[in-house]
């Protein structure tokens, strides 16, 4: 499909740079297709849901995974910006760089460090390879004493569309993460699941609501605009999910005794159409997914999506649109930007319920 079917004009204040306080006083558009569209807010979900339904949420955490560093060779010096986007061993990392071209297989560069203060306590790391996913680091310490390193030095790559408008801070730190969130590797939050407060996942258990725990690094790839004219045309980052046996078990019993399977954004969703058979049955999983949906694709594991808004021309407002109709989403936003809903990572969400399909 054309790239430019999927773009629309999003006033620049619409963007959200803070998020809601408390988490689940957002605003949450509920979107039926062919039904309508609803104003609530994400306190509202347990009303909006039935016992017997599931929540699937994503419990990756996020890591301060954008460094600054200084190149050193012969001699000389040159500042970079690094987000590290892909773990590829212990002590190896694939980043994007800024500045990628000063840099060159063999080149050390010192983490933490700057021109002014070359001697605080940085790490450094050796270019391997440089390609186009990006650059391959080498860094001199392994597990977890560089993810202590990393951590100590590393800032959290807010999104683009937020860091251009003003720097990261100690906040982001706690509200750029999930409540739940547990394994490291991410180096984007699932944003949905930032709407969620300790009271809210009670009251939705209390309604008969299960909630299970999936797991898909969120890789920077996300934030990659689609550069293509056609969908063919554009090639998704792969990242990595995990899907136990034991939670494939819970949610084929959600589905055999008639409960809907709700995903809490698109990494949710994109990692249980990656598990699931053409039968709808999800399997356990735990490899790379470079899954990229859009109209036409046929849903075979979920229900129902919560997500939050996103990019023109993105590849997740092309997901969106597959799973409700383009039709549908381009009303949904054009709505959504009339009535002052906060757009993106901090932004407000909505409530999908998947098109029948044709």
């Amino acid at each position: 499909m054309r790239v430019d079917l999927f773009d629309f004009d999003l006033p620049p204040d619409r963007i959200a740079l803070r998020p809601a306080s408390p988490r689940d006083s957002a605003r949450l558009m509920v979107v039926r297709p062919g039904e309508g569209i609803e104003d609530r807010i994400v306190r509202d979900l347990p009303d909006l849901l039935a016992p017997g339904d599931a929540l699937v949420f994503n419990d990756t955490r996020v890591i301060p995974a954008q460094l600054e560093g200084i190149r050193e060779r012969a001699g000389q010096t040159a500042s970079i910006s690094a987000t590290l986007h892909k773990r590829l061993s212990d002590n190896r990392w694939l980043a994007f760089v800024k500045g990628a071209k000063k840099l060159q297989p063999g080149d050390i560069v010192r983490f933490g460090e700057t021109p002014e203060a070359c001697l605080l306590a940085g790490v450094h790391a050796t270019v391997i390879a440089k390609d186009d996913d990006g650059v391959t680091f080498e860094f001199e310490f392994a597990g977890a004493y560089l993810d202590e390193a990393i951590a100590r030095i590393g800032h959290i790559p807010l999104p683009p569309y937020i860091a251009s408008k003003r720097p990261e801070d100690a906040q982001d730190r706690a509200d750029y993460q999930t409540i739940y969130a547990k394994d490291e590797g991410s180096v984007a939050a699932p944003t949905a699941g930032l709407h969620f407060t300790p009271d809210l996942l009670d009251r939705l258990k209390a309604r008969g609501v299960d909630l299970h725990f999936v797991t898909l690094h969120v890789g920077a790839g996300t934030f990659l605009s689609v550069k293509a004219d056609d969908t063919t045309g554009h090639r998704m980052h792969s990242e990595y999910g995990l899907v136990t046996p034991e939670i494939a078990a819970a949610l084929n019993a959600v589905r055999a005794r008639g409960g809907r399977i709700v995903a809490v954004g698109t990494t949710s969703l994109r990692l249980l159409e990656s598990t699931a058979a053409t039968d709808g049955t999800i399997r356990p999983f735990a490899a790379e997914t470079d899954i990229f949906i859009t109209p036409g694709y046929r849903f075979r594991a979920v229900d129902a999506l919560m997500t939050n808004f996103h990019l023109p021309r993105s590849t997740l407002f092309m997901l969106v649109s597959a799973f409700a109709g383009l039709d549908t989403m381009k009303a949904a936003y054009a709505q959504a930007i009339a009535v002052g809903y906060r757009f993106y990572s901090y932004g407000d969400s909505s409530l999908l319920f998947r098109a029948e399909a044709p």
